[in-house]
């Protein structure tokens, strides 16, 4: 039964980056799917957050963690946690992060240490240390939150940008090592969206405008739009594909 590919029931999904926004929404619809997750965020209430009301809502199991992904010991001591703490993770979410604007040629290195710690380096670990126990295990889903700067330059977020694009090779580089062992990694690169990252885009009226202008759907994506993806390559309907970015844009990169 097609329902059958698209069930998560039994598994447990990490979400990082889950408080709000496209993480809120990916953690959302994993539970409708039939997850069980586990989330994390920088600011995240360790209890009675909104994310963890909405999954319990939902009739899934919901445990809550706090990690600034900046910092490489709170890292190591989140994955730690988590492991002793739960039997396994099924799926891992790497969706947290974070941007910083300043042209380049003013961009200060603690801007670009930053970004590219939480985006890139934070991603590398997780991604390694939650991965080799899905090998041992024979399956596993990775998803790592790439973005059109996977393929962009972009304008003012140098070290952004740069962390985007070292996404999308690490999404092709984790998969030719682990598809052959069970395990899927993919990334879902989210087009313009209205969430934080992008309020000061939309606060700029001439950039804003220039940028509807160029979308074929005509609007601002929404968080709920990546729901049907992240179920998809969360789920064995997705079993054959793997090194994949997937596009959910309206269309921009096809402009």
């Amino acid at each position: 039964m097609i329902e059958e590919l698209f069930s998560l029931k039994g598994k447990t999904a990490l979400v990082t980056g889950c408080k709000r926004g496209i993480g809120f929404a990916m953690a959302e619809a994993l539970a409708e799917a039939g997850a069980d997750i586990l989330g994390v965020s920088a600011s995240l209430e360790p209890e009675g957050s909104k994310i963890e009301q909405r999954i319990k809502e939902i009739g899934r199991n919901f445990k809550g963690y706090q990690c600034d992904f900046s910092d490489r010991k709170s890292l190591y001591e989140f994955i730690k946690k988590v492991k002793e703490e739960n039997k396994q993770v099924d799926i891992l979410i790497n969706n947290a992060g974070t941007i910083m604007r300043k042209p380049a040629a003013e961009h200060p290195d603690e801007y670009w240490d930053k970004v590219i710690e939480v985006n890139q380096n934070s991603q590398f670990i997780l991604t390694r240390e939650f991965g080799k126990e899905m090998i041992k295990r024979g399956s596993g889903k990775v998803i790592f939150t790439a973005s059109l700067l996977t393929f962009q330059g972009g304008i003012t977020v140098p070290g952004y940008a740069a962390s985007k694009g070292a996404i999308g090779q690490l999404t092709m580089a984790f998969s030719n090592e682990w598809a052959g062992k069970g395990v899927q990694v993919n990334a879902i690169a989210p087009g313009y969206i209205a969430t934080d990252n992008t309020q000061a885009l939309r606060e700029d009226e001439d950039r804003s405008e220039a940028i509807l202008a160029r979308i074929p759907a005509g609007r601002w994506g929404k968080p709920k739009d990546f729901k049907g993806p992240i179920v998809f390559l969360a789920s064995k309907a997705s079993d054959y594909m793997s090194g994949s970015t997937m596009l959910v844009d309206g269309g921009w990169m096809g402009r």
